[in-house]
């Protein structure tokens, strides 16, 4: 399932390479949504052999910040790193607009006497007395949970943990958080930050996954409950109230995963993915078939979480998404957002707002009809919406809602640019795979726009996050700083260390019940050019005893990434990382046998005129039920395929053909413009 802000989507294999799917509205409490989920799927829950799920109550939380009261207790002299920050703003040029205040108020961000040097030498023993009297100062103010953040405590922990030792035993019930726990790497902000957003989570966190483990087993479930994480692996709920923060981006997260999947079962290992909603856009990149991360992101500007994450790059971009024009007239789209109430000025909300939807309506790209025919559309009042936005620019109706759409879909390849070419890829060389309920509609036009060959639709382009919930595996991130010249490291001390943290992560699959033979461990060395500020990753062969060629492999990446490398250049170590594995079941999808397409002759449900976004002129365009489609059916655009989540565009100059895993790939016939 993936438990979203306004649908709770759920994606079932029963079993025999048959799936199931259901989507049902979130509730205010997420946990009904899931028991209504299954009740809409028609699943009883005794016959679950696996539960995995996305969820948003992490990145809501934090959005909201309606969380409980926190504290804080650092270093003294370090009591406002986390408000000081980097200094740096979300627009360099507005210097009038406020940063967002930390989560933790200032009279809440406590002080002790102590000090660890650079290399994790006491400098200052803990005042262990001054200690407890800030627990007692916590307990009259009634905190909740307490983050613990010393400086340098990632080079020797002692003091961080002899101070949560105090910290429990004077405030029982309260969740104590030690940043030497959550990420013990150098820098001070990075490592506050992210623990501080993890102690605020926890005590959310913790209720929400007990009380879901107990209703789900008073249903009649008595499998693990797993929770994906942004990192694009599962947790059980003992490591998720640990640590919560992982669980921020949860969701997203799950749709690069399955979109990763989809196209490796239509044989690309190069996969761009793109999951267009009702009010942003979602996109990830899969190179060699492996999805890029980061270890920097945020939900609120100024407060990074830098546990590992999928990178997804998120814009304002959606079906909802509001045309307007700006101080200079020109015609502007997004980010902000009709939403669901009022929506879409076809919706019929009274506040007649020009969105994608009115667009795509009025072009004829979509019908009058949503959800299978559950929700009517009213085109007159997106042809007045657009009407109105379109007399400044001197724009009859239709090219005012292609100039809507061209917007849009220039936004959306601004995107695709920024996370393919930026990072050294050609989008050339990638297949973009469309889902979301509006992502299959602008898809093939955004392929032509960028070169890129193929287009993939998944057969429940509506429910595709939902999917990538199923499959992941038990995955946990563990790190040590090794800060060194390559010349000067000894490759048997780089091997000890990486097989301690491997015990670790053993240890923690260990206790989420994860067999030894299903346990796998990859070791990874982040390496950078001596004075750089920035890192890369880079997986080790085992066995390891020998540093040259992951030098060697360093210097490649290098260039891959930024375009240029230096083989003469002094190398660095700056981490060492391992990711312990636990392998859940995956779904056992059985290919189709594909048809002859000459005897795939699917009837059209119905024609209308059409006028798509590139072209001159409206044209008679077929409309098919995806349904109706088999495995082997090819269609040449223009046509509209439609089902109940989703519609899907197939343009002139493409062509549309259903694959053995029953998605549509779309391809181009014509040269790009």
């Amino acid at each position: 399932m993936d438990i979203g802000g306004t649908f709770t989507d759920v994606f079932v294999d029963d079993g025999s390479g048959s799936i199931r799917t259901a989507k049902v509205p979130t509730q205010k409490n997420p946990i009904d949504g899931v028991l209504m989920g299954m009740e809409a799927a028609d699943v009883d829950w005794r016959d679950v052999a696996l539960f995995s799920h996305g969820t948003t109550i992490a990145t809501n939380a934090l959005i909201t910040r309606r969380f409980p009261r926190i504290a804080v207790v650092t270093t003294e002299g370090f009591r406002d790193v986390i408000e000081i920050r980097r200094g740096n703003r979300d627009d360099l040029w507005d210097t009038y607009k406020e940063m967002a205040p930390p989560y933790v108020a200032r009279r809440h961000r406590l002080t002790v006497s102590e000090r660890v040097d650079y290399s994790g030498n006491v400098v200052t023993p803990l005042d262990e007395d001054q200690a407890r009297d800030v627990a007692r100062i916590l307990r009259r103010r009634q905190v909740e949970a307490v983050a613990v953040c010393l400086v340098n405590s990632f080079a020797n922990p002692a003091n961080e943990v002899r101070l949560a030792e105090i910290l429990t035993e004077e405030l029982p019930g309260v969740s104590i958080t030690t940043s030497s726990d959550v990420l013990p790497e150098i820098f001070e902000y990075e490592r506050f930050s992210t623990t501080v957003a993890n102690a605020a989570l926890a005590p959310i966190i913790q209720p929400y996954a007990s009380t879901l483990e107990g209703r789900l087993s008073d249903a009649g479930y008595d499998g693990d409950v797993l929770l994906l994480h942004s990192g694009g692996g599962v947790m059980t709920p003992s490591m998720a109230e640990r640590f919560g923060a992982r669980l921020a981006a949860s969701g997203i997260a799950a749709g690069a995963i399955a979109s990763r999947h989809i196209a490796r079962m239509c044989g690309f290992e190069n996969s761009i993915g793109f999951d267009m909603g009702g009010t942003s856009t979602d996109v990830s990149l899969t190179d060699r078939g492996v999805l890029n991360t980061t270890t920097n992101w945020y939900v609120e500007y100024g407060y990074p979480i830098c546990f590992p994450s999928i990178e997804v790059l998120t814009i304002g971009a959606g079906g909802g998404s509001i045309a307007w024009l700006d101080d200079g007239g020109a015609l502007r789209n997004g980010p902000q957002s009709a939403g669901s109430d009022p929506g879409p000025a076809c919706y019929g909300g009274g506040d007649q707002i020009p969105t994608n939807t009115d667009a795509n309506l009025v072009l004829g790209i979509i019908g009058d009809e949503l959800v299978g025919g559950g929700m009517k559309l009213d085109r007159s009042a997106s042809v007045a919406a657009l009407t109105r936005l379109g007399e400044p620019l001197g724009m009859d109706v239709e090219e005012t809602a292609q100039a809507v759409l061209r917007v849009a879909n220039s936004n959306m390849a601004d995107a695709i640019r920024l996370i393919s070419i930026r990072r050294g890829h050609d989008p050339r060389d990638f297949a973009l795979v469309g889902f979301g309920g509006a992502g299959p509609l602008h898809a093939a036009d955004l392929a032509r726009n960028l070169g890129i060959p193929a287009v993939i639709v998944p057969p429940h382009p509506g429910v595709t996050s939902a999917m990538g919930c199923m499959l992941v595996d038990i995955q946990h991130d563990l790190t040590r700083m090794y800060l060194s010249p390559v010349d000067d490291v000894d490759a048997a001390e780089v091997a000890t260390a990486f097989r301690e943290l491997e015990e670790e992560g053993r240890a923690r699959l260990a206790a989420e019940k994860v067999d030894p033979e299903d346990m796998v461990f990859q070791w990874f060395i982040d390496m950078r050019y001596a004075g750089q500020w920035r890192a890369i990753a880079v997986e080790v062969d085992r066995p390891f005893d020998v540093l040259a060629p992951v030098v060697e492999r360093f210097h490649v990446e290098h260039g891959r990434e930024h375009n240029y490398s230096s083989t003469d250049a002094p190398v660095e170590i700056y981490r060492l990382s391992v990711r312990a594995i636990g392998v859940t079941p995956k779904p056992d999808l059985a290919p189709a046998t594909l048809k002859d397409p000459a005897e795939c002759r699917p009837e059209p449900v119905a024609h209308r005129q059409v006028l798509f976004v590139d072209e001159t002129e409206a044209v008679r365009t077929a409309i098919y039920n995806r349904s109706d489609l088999e495995p082997g059916t090819v269609l040449d655009g223009p046509c509209i395929i439609g089902q109940l989540d989703s519609t899907t565009a197939v343009p002139p100059g493409t062509r549309a053909r259903v694959d053995e895993w029953h998605n549509l790939q779309i391809t181009l016939t014509r040269p790009t413009a």
